[in-house]
Parts: structure tokens; C-alpha cells; sequence
């Protein structure tokens, strides 16, 4: 009997985790404040306890982590409607290099040594601080970097070229299925569908793992499963 009612808990508190992240919203790991990731690990450690709790009281924990996760969106949403409180609970950006300037009380307040800073500079890709003209540390620990203006990226307006602006693909055909609305919204139908697909040389609908138009160029870019198995891994 207990083995049945932990199994009965725990789908009651992943539903319940389920429902709480929903409504926290869908910002990455990388994305959330020092509040949220910590508010986060709290939850989950009630969810574990309310899993494997064996005394029959789980009414308790599941008011903890509903608790917990209204608390947790209602500081998002009050943080998304008011400058002060953003600031207060999750902080701004701090300037740690600048023009040839390393500024040392603002690695003081991020807790971040000058080695650590280094590190950080080259996982973005510059070994060298000369190349640097800002490093931002952002509020989600982030490093942000304007390069100086000789290692800067040229781009096409810097080559003064007139290229087409690229736009989402929609995705047509996925596992063998079409997907009407995606198909409609682009103002194609089935009959162009099925021209393309016969043009293509695919015979079988079932046999399209994607399928997906561009505007652009008014294309329909196809790819077919392979069910022959790869001989080697090009990347041993």
C-alpha cells in the first residue's frame, strides 16, 4: 500500500510542478534571478518531500509549493510592471571593463575575481581586453561584450549590400502529418502541396520527416527519413 500511495503523490506533485511552472513562466535556467533559481530548488525539495512523505499529511507540503510558486509569479509580474521593484529583486547591470578600464569595485559587488572575469571574456571568444570596448555583467550572470570597433563584426551595411530580409519558415509537414493550419496561413493548399511533394520525388506523405516553406523565395524545402543506418559517426 505505501508503494501505491508514493506512486499516487509523486503524479500528484508532478502535476502540481507541472501546473506551477506554467505559471512561472517559460524563461531558461540561464534566465532566471538569483530569487527565482533559489525560489526553484525550493519547490522541488517540497515536491520530493511530498513524494515520499509516509505519515499521510501531503496537504501540507502541496500548500507549501502552491505557496511558493504564487509568491514566485507574483514577484514576476509585479517586477514586469514596476522599474523600483525590478531593480530591487533582481538587480542591474554592471559595467566591469570600460575603454581600457577594469572597474574593480563593481567585481567587488558581483563577487567575481579578475581571473574569473578572463574566463568569462574568452568563453565569449576574446583572449585579449584590447578587443574589448565594454564588458556588462547582466542580471542573469550573464557577460555581455561591445567589441572594440576594429573587432567588430563587419556587417552588410558596413558593405553597403541590399539583401532580402529572411522570414520564419513554416512548418508544413512534420512526422508524415500536415499541419492545415500552418499550410493555410502561408495561402498554399494540399493540391500545391502534393505538386511539390511529386516534384520532389516523394511518392509517400508518410516518408516527409519535415517539410517547410519560405516566403522568401517561395520554396517548399523537403526532408525525407533515412532509415538506412549510418556506417560510421563522421565525428568519432
Amino acid at each position: 500500500m505505501e508503494v501505491l500511495k508514493i506512486i499516487i503523490v509523486s503524479i500528484g506533485s508532478i502535476v502540481t510542478l507541472y501546473l506551477l511552472t506554467k505559471l512561472m513562466g517559460k524563461r531558461e535556467l540561464s534566465q532566471l534571478s538569483m530569487f527565482d533559481y533559489i525560489n526553484s530548488i525550493t519547490i522541488g525539495s517540497i515536491a520530493a518531500e511530498m513524494a515520499t512523505s509516509l505519515e499521510g499529511d501531503f496537504i501540507k507540503p502541496l500548500t507549501a509549493m502552491i505557496v511558493y510558486g504564487v509568491a514566485s509569479f507574483l514577484i514576476s509580474y509585479l517586477t514586469c510592471k514596476s522599474v523600483i521593484l525590478r531593480r530591487f529583486f533582481e538587480g542591474h547591470s554592471l559595467i566591469l571593463y570600460h575603454n581600457g578600464q577594469v572597474y574593480e569595485r563593481n567585481l567587488l559587488r558581483a563577487k567575481i575575481d579578475i581571473n574569473e572575469f578572463l574566463a568569462m571574456c574568452r568563453t565569449s571568444g576574446y583572449f585579449d581586453l584590447e578587443e574589448i570596448h565594454t564588458a556588462l555583467l547582466e542580471t542573469n550572470g550573464k557577460l555581455s561584450i561591445i567589441p572594440a570597433v576594429k573587432n567588430r563584426p563587419v556587417t552588410t551595411s558596413d558593405m553597403k549590400l541590399n539583401l532580402q530580409q529572411n522570414e520564419i519558415l513554416a512548418d508544413v509537414i512534420i512526422d508524415g502529418k500536415v499541419l492545415r493550419k500552418n499550410l493555410q496561413a502561408t495561402g498554399k493548399n494540399e493540391k500545391w502541396l502534393d505538386r511539390q511533394l511529386s516534384a520532389f520525388g516523394v511518392t509517400n506523405m508518410k516518408e516527409v520527416i519535415l517539410a517547410s516553406y519560405d516566403s522568401g523565395s517561395d520554396k517548399l524545402n523537403i526532408y525525407v527519413k533515412l532509415h538506412e543506418k549510418t556506417k560510421g559517426d563522421l565525428f568519432d
